[in-house]
């Protein structure tokens, strides 16, 4: 079986293409930070077909937060000095939008939404009467 899942960042906006056949293509790379070591970050290039990839380009930017469902492809090939490379690209079925484009620029920009809770409507609760 071959299925990965990710949940991560956008590094940079989207691009999306359309091959000579006329099937949308979309691309981006997923930074996601390691399970254990949050100070490693991993970078998946993601490639997404056909209406899902239309939708990814139209709204996800740098910084949105992304589920990616799919599964791995590894290209082995030569480059032009000689040199076997090896390429990964996640192949997407599924992008499920974690934060809107909105939210990236904000993401991006350092600048957050400020709250507004109506601290009136907000009940004193005394701390003996917590379960825990």
């Amino acid at each position: 079986m071959n299925k990965i899942q990710l949940i991560g960042r956008l590094t940079a906006d989207t691009e999306l293409k359309t091959t000579n056949n006329g099937i949308q293509v979309c691309t981006f790379t997923v930074a996601v930070n390691r399970r254990f070591n949050r100070d490693e970050t991993d970078f998946f290039p993601v490639t997404v077909w056909r209406d899902a990839a239309v939708n990814c380009n139209k709204y996800l930017a740098k910084g949105s937060q992304v589920g990616v469902s799919g599964a791995v492809q590894i290209r082995k090939y030569e480059d032009k000095d000689g040199i076997k490379r090896t390429a990964i690209d996640i192949q997407a079925d599924e992008v499920e939008f974690l934060s809107s484009k909105s939210d990236s620029a904000s993401v991006s920009n350092n600048v957050s939404k400020p709250k507004r809770d109506n601290v009136a409507q907000l009940e004193q609760v005394d701390d003996d009467e917590m379960p825990f």
